[in-house]
């Protein structure tokens, strides 16, 4: 398990940083919506980014306060644009770019990334949950890509809902528009556990602690890697794999742990 130290909160805002040790919990604070306006994914993205480059930053949790994980887009502050001259297109372009941005940047954070889903992740919020590398759920917890009722497809969570589960199961989300509950949400392969509700901070910090207690550049090394082989044909896959093995093995923390595993004792990572 990670030392747990004294946590360290920013100022109170849509976004709200806290440090626990190595673990840095980001949570969604606009209830009840929590909407991904321009302004919200803006600060994801910046702390995102400051997590990937912290070294004192092991694992990173996205989280949310009140019953809805996230709405999705700002629906509201969409349609008020379309009283610009361009009808908004300018807005548009601008907010599905920098959500593609974030999206992007929780892929490739050299930190672990663990989705707390408790209540509706819905559109541009089930892409964040679907973005993550790890997404744990409540019982509450539900997940649709509702668009399609409105007129407006899903094609940007279509993106990250298509990496996660079956064509057939993505298809299925995207065409209806239905809601899904946690329970099929992991048959599908969209979460990884459902919980009780009372349990779901416990059991994510559990995870964040255990994944926290090990190398950092093991971690960097291996996230990396699974994004990019998984775009890969076979062949290409194991061959950069292997080069990635070999570069690994010859770093020192592969040697520390190796090392530790032989002497049966507890390894003393240096991130390098």
């Amino acid at each position: 398990m990670a030392e747990i130290v004294a946590i360290h909160r920013e100022a109170e805002g849509p976004v709200i940083a806290q440090r626990d040790g190595g673990i840095y919990r980001l949570t969604l604070a606009s209830p009840p919506a929590n909407a991904l306006s321009l302004a919200v994914m803006e600060t994801l993205h910046q702390q995102i980014e400051h997590a990937g480059t912290d070294p004192s930053i092991r694992v990173v949790i996205l989280a949310a306060r009140g019953k809805v994980f996230c709405a999705g887009h700002d629906l509201k502050e969409m349609t008020a644009r379309r009283a610009d001259a361009d009808r908004g297109r300018a807005f548009f372009e601008t907010t599905m770019s920098t959500c593609a941005t974030l999206m992007q940047a929780i892929v490739h954070c050299p930190k672990p990334v663990i989705a707390e889903v408790d209540g509706l992740a819905t559109a541009a919020g089930l892409q964040l949950v679907a973005s993550s590398d790890l997404a744990i759920a409540s019982q509450e917890a539900s997940f649709c890509t509702p668009g399609v009722n409105i007129g407006l497809f899903c094609s940007t969570p279509m993106v990250a809902l298509s990496r996660n589960v079956s064509r057939k199961q993505a298809m299925e989300m995207l065409l209806t528009g239905e809601t899904i509950d946690a329970a099929t949400a992991r048959e599908f392969g969209l979460v990884n556990r459902v919980v009780p509700r009372e349990y779901l901070t416990q059991v994510v910090t559990k995870y964040a602690q255990t994944i926290a207690s090990k190398s950092p550049l093991t971690l960097k090394i291996g996230k990396e890697a699974f994004y990019r082989q998984a775009e890969m044909g076979l062949a290409e896959a194991y061959d950069y794999a292997a080069r990635v093995m070999v570069d690994n093995m010859l770093a020192r923390d592969a040697e520390e742990g190796i090392g530790a595993f032989i002497g049966k004792r507890a390894p003393k990572w240096t991130g390098e």
